[in-house]
């Protein structure tokens, strides 16, 4: 698992694992949890060039998009959540 420590614009902390699992994205903080299935099913870019790709629960590297994008991520460890597979076109 993936974990991420970061913070709200409130000001209030939070850590994580993504797990991978469509019905459990993250684990350890319901706040971060809500934030991230509020967002599912959404497009989001996963680094600040792209590519653009749909924010899933079985998706890690989408879900640290969304952290990233909504959240101040302070630390990431462990192994890299692999980015979605782009369709070929």
């Amino acid at each position: 698992m993936f974990t991420v420590t970061g913070s709200f614009d409130d000001g209030a902390t939070y850590t994580v694992q993504i797990t991978g699992r469509a019905d459990r994205p993250v684990i350890g903080s319901h706040r971060a949890a809500a934030l991230v299935e509020l967002h599912l099913g959404e497009t989001i870019a996963l680094s600040p060039t792209g590519p653009m790709t749909a924010v899933a629960g079985d998706d890690g590297a989408s879900i640290l998009a969304v952290l990233r994008e909504y959240t101040n991520v302070i630390e990431e460890s462990g192994p890299v959540p692999r980015q979605a597979r782009m369709p070929e076109g």
